[in-house]
């Protein structure tokens, strides 16, 4: 069965040895927000980039020598995947567009000496400006970019505000998918900060259950039809999320409205045409879990990822898991593991 895995993390494979672009990551980091980027020597000898905020809790980690073409091809390999797509893993909520060229012409380096196998998703500031709008069709039309990705917030904006809206309709003309990424927090964080899987992992859950809360009640997919977000982190559990905020008319007069019972076939609408999820390292989850999820929301709507190479293991892990732990149909695990993602990113294979 043919396996595309669609989260795989790139970086610029000379991130360590050019002094440009490790300065691009580094200063690019809002310091005034807390966010505190530095650069350690392991007692490996390799080089490891840290996000901490704030200082002290630590919430990236990138290590030299996991983002080179012969890393992604050899844990492929090894795992049982035949195809995968790249994206910037959290740091294009800052990357400024100097830096995100030389992402994306890196990008593009590495899909031609995968020869095939590998595909790449556009970094670009997601503003307006003309600048941006040229980078993001030089990806897509000369790099050959299949999606582009998006952070789930950009400071405190998530993507339904407005000040996207002329960058997001030139997506849409371009027709291709977005994935939208976890950052590193939410923007509301205080309360998860003191224990580390609390705010490494939900700290992202949250993250993208609002994201794709605010995308369902904003309307924006009334005024661009055509965007298809692709959510990482299950969409941050979204498929529990599905029925409860799906706003259900009352069988009776009640003596007050508390919540709003109109809009709902708009939002399972907007679920079917507009939002898909990435199955994030699915054996993290659990089974019950992820048929779940694919039961409530369509094995249609779920692609394949690993968050290679956060951990290598989880490559192969969601492989197996897949192939051989979930109680699913041919026809759904094909979904999951290829046909999806064909389809959405419209990949030549």
């Amino acid at each position: 069965m043919t396996v595309v895995d669609i989260n795989i993390h790139h970086l610029p494979e000379d991130l360590f040895t050019n002094e440009k672009i490790l300065n691009g990551f580094l200063d690019s980091a809002p310091r005034g927000f807390g966010e505190i980027a530095s650069v350690i020597t392991m007692e490996n000898g390799k080089k490891q980039l840290i996000l901490e905020k704030p200082k002290g809790y630590q919430n990236l980690n990138y290590v030299e020598g996991d983002y080179s073409v012969e890393a992604k091809l050899a844990a492929m390999d090894e795992a049982g995947v035949d195809y995968g797509i790249m994206r910037v893993p959290v740091w294009q909520e800052w990357l400024g567009l100097e830096t995100c060229k030389a992402v994306n012409d890196n990008a593009a380096e590495i899909v031609t000496k995968a020869n095939g196998r590998l595909f790449a998703t556009a970094c670009v500031p997601p503003w307006g400006g003309k600048e941006n709008i040229y980078e993001l069709e030089r990806a897509v039309g000369d790099l050959g970019a299949v999606g582009v990705q998006l952070a789930c917030h950009y400071g405190q904006l998530y993507l339904d505000d407005e000040v996207f809206e002329p960058y997001l309709k030139v997506i849409e003309k371009l027709d291709i998918p977005v994935i939208v990424h976890h950052t590193p927090l939410p923007v509301e964080y205080k309360s998860v900060l003191d224990y580390t899987n609390l705010r490494r992992e939900f700290g992202r859950i949250t993250d993208q259950a609002t994201a794709v809360g605010r995308e369902l009640f904003s309307g924006m997919f009334d005024r661009m039809p055509g965007l298809r977000f692709v959510h990482t982190m299950l969409g941050g559990n979204w498929f529990a999320n599905t029925e409860l905020l799906t706003p259900h008319a009352p069988r009776k007069a009640e003596a007050m409205q508390r919540l709003d019972p109109t809009g709902g076939e708009k939002i399972k609408q907007y679920l079917d045409e507009n939002i898909y999820f990435d199955l994030t390292h699915p054996h993290s989850w659990g089974k019950v879990q992820v048929e779940a999820a694919l039961k409530i929301n369509g094995a249609d709507h779920y692609m394949f990822g690993s968050s290679f190479p956060v951990f290598y293991s989880w490559m192969g892990q969601g492989v197996e898991f897949v192939k051989n732990e979930l109680e699913i149909s041919d026809a759904d695990r094909e979904a999951i593991f290829y046909g999806n993602a064909k389809r959405l990113f419209n990949l030549p294979i």
